[in-house]
């Protein structure tokens, strides 16, 4: 097998360590491509041991980080200690870049210093990029905007680190390095098959509109009428289950691709409203927006982000000749037991569409991945990265 997933609920460091390598190498004897950590914040005092002993398979290149709680396989361990350890060695001659980015500050802002020279030649075809990041110190929307605009299709999946409550307690690995600050990650050139879902887990309501007035990230008009008569006018037709959807949480999807015929899931980019001004009639979101983009206002719940993220994971495999061999989930913190009725929702729904692949993981503090050709930021995502040999 080219890829192994392998998870401890050890107290112990080493002894985590130990059983997941152990069961690594069960699987792939030889020194893999790649390996990814993730562990919980039991174990944050222990990441130099953790780090320390992780040499011992010998991967080409290894990232990782700390998670408010870990995927492996058909789990999801959202309280106590919990370390996975997920590794692939691909048959195919392919490039692994590891790098580090970080900020420094300019006369004229800041600059993200650390990208791979390889970038440069990357087929964005036939290569991706994993990122994990510290979200206080590690600005992912410029991050995205400059990977978006510099180097167009290629696809950019990860997230950011969770469960330490200060910036100084963050830890991402990279190699034999601990890093406190900015993100980690890997360029993979080469490499094939690769896929990318990311679920948003919400529904639409209404119809579409197109913003007519408004500007930074507030809409004041939506089709010609204020943006909150067009609401009003949405919740009488609604049910009562999604009028009380709409009180606990309402959100608005932007269309990417305006050229196009018609919208469906995957072509909107799902973000919060977080402010209604009653006197204007206007509506604030947490993203910038411009006159005549089209959007149209969301709700989630459970049963939406079960059956967003199933639709997609079928889509998923039809136009492929296979399934996929492995995956690296992402999943938002806000998701797991906080959002379903049981626990390992995510981790199974993957492995019940796609098959019992070894897949890893954690809950994240914001999910990266790409909506209709660009990468985002996303929260109460499953963002999740799909292999194949």
């Amino acid at each position: 097998m080219p890829f192994a997933a392998a998870l401890s609920s050890a107290s112990r460091a080493a002894r985590a360590v130990e059983e997941t390598c152990a069961e690594i190498r069960s699987v792939i004897p030889a020194a893999p491509d790649l390996a990814c950590v993730f562990f919980t914040p039991h174990h944050l005092e222990a990441a130099a041991e953790i780090s320390s002993r992780l040499e011992a398979l010998g991967a080409g290149a290894l990232i990782g980080c700390v998670g408010e709680g870990v995927i492996c396989n058909d789990r999801e361990v959202e309280k106590g200690p919990a370390l996975c350890v997920w590794a692939g060695k691909w048959r195919r001659a392919m490039r692994i870049t590891p790098f580090h980015l970080e900020i420094e500050q300019t006369p004229d802002g800041f600059t993200l210093l650390g990208w791979p020279d390889e970038l440069a030649d990357a087929d964005p075809g036939r290569s991706a990029l994993l990122a994990l990041g510290e979200p206080r110190t590690f600005p992912s929307d410029a991050f995205l905007e400059q990977m978006n605009d510099d180097y167009p299709g290629l696809r950019v999946m990860g997230g950011m680190a969770s469960g330490a409550w200060n910036a100084d307690e963050c830890r991402l690995f990279l190699n034999d390095r601990i890093i406190h600050s900015g993100a980690v990650g890997v360029l993979l050139e080469g490499v094939p098959g690769v896929r990318s879902i990311v679920s948003q887990g919400c529904r639409p309501i209404g119809g579409h509109f197109v913003i007519t007035q408004g500007g930074e990230n507030v809409i004041e008009q939506l089709g010609g009428k204020p943006a909150l008569a067009q609401l009003q006018q949405i919740w009488q037709e609604l049910s009562p289950e999604d009028r009380e959807l709409v009180q606990h949480g309402l959100h608005l999807g932007l269309v990417i691709n305006e050229y196009q015929d018609g919208f469906q899931r995957g072509d909107f980019l799902v973000r919060n409203v977080i402010g209604i001004d009653r006197k204007k009639g206007a509506i604030q979101i947490t993203d910038r927006v411009r006159v005549g983009q089209s959007v149209q206002f969301h709700v989630r719940d459970a049963r939406s982000a079960d059956e967003d993220l199933g639709q997609l994971l079928g889509a998923g495999i039809q136009g492929h000749e296979r399934r996929p061999d492995a995956a690296l989930v992402f999943s938002c913190n806000g998701r797991g037991t906080r959002l379903f009725a049981s626990a390992d929702h995510d981790a199974r729904a993957i492995r019940k569409i796609m098959g019992p692949m070894p897949l890893a993981g954690f809950f994240a503090a914001g999910e990266i991945g790409p909506v209709a050709g660009r990468n985002f930021i996303h929260g109460f995502t499953a963002s999740v990265a799909l292999f194949e040999e």
